[in-house]
């Protein structure tokens, strides 16, 4: 017999384990990313820890009144705020330590909140019709605050001039000039409304 026709069926009976478990005759073949590591059952992966950006303070300028003067208030808060946020705060009216000092508020509580209007130096604050009608120095109060406030985000304007439109139609106006500071303006100063010529209800004052 041709010694090549015995060797055929030994070859074949070699081959036919390996391809009864499955194992490919084209070499290995690769699937998936490489390993980079082995995790303990009982450990987890830690997630990334942030840290939290901070929020900036902010000085707030608001307006109360303290044996019939008006007094310039710093309030400290987290920022930034805008004109409309910081009326909010005005129409809340003196904080606890605020109170301690002998502040209060001729400002009613808001149920709503005013409409601002900005041009340049000039302010427009229309108040809704549940504000009713203001006394002399709560219009002072309001018309200082967002004065004083516009100057803080536009310092370069120099001077600013509110508008304060009432219920009604009537309406009050201060410039920034007139209004009082901290320090020894705190006592000094009467309200713009009272006891002053070209007060709060005598229509839009220059600056």
């Amino acid at each position: 017999m041709n010694p090549s026709a015995r060797a055929f069926p030994l070859l074949l009976a070699a081959l036919l384990p390996l391809s009864a478990c499955g194992i490919p005759e084209t070499g290995v073949v690769e699937a998936g990313e490489p390993a980079t590591g082995v995790l303990d059952p009982d450990v987890t992966s830690a997630p990334s820890e942030s840290v939290p950006e901070a929020v900036p303070l902010v000085k707030v300028p608001l307006y109360f009144v303290e044996d019939g003067s008006l007094v310039a208030v710093d309030r400290t808060v987290p920022g930034p705020t805008d004109l409309g946020s910081t009326l909010l705060m005005l129409f809340k009216g003196p904080d606890v330590k605020e109170r301690d000092r002998g502040l209060t508020t001729e400002l009613p509580p808001a149920a709503e909140a005013p409409t601002i209007r900005t041009d340049g130096t000039g302010v427009s604050v229309r108040l809704p019709r549940s504000a009713g009608s203001l006394s002399d120095t709560a219009v002072d109060q309001l018309a200082c605050t967002v004065a004083v406030a516009r100057l803080r985000q536009d310092p370069a304007l120099g001077s600013a001039q509110v508008t304060v439109e009432q219920p009604g139609g009537r309406l009050a106006g201060r410039s920034s000039e007139d209004c009082p500071l901290g320090g020894t303006a705190r006592r000094s100063a009467p309200a713009p409304g009272t006891g002053t010529s070209g007060g709060a209800n005598a229509g839009t004052t220059g600056g």
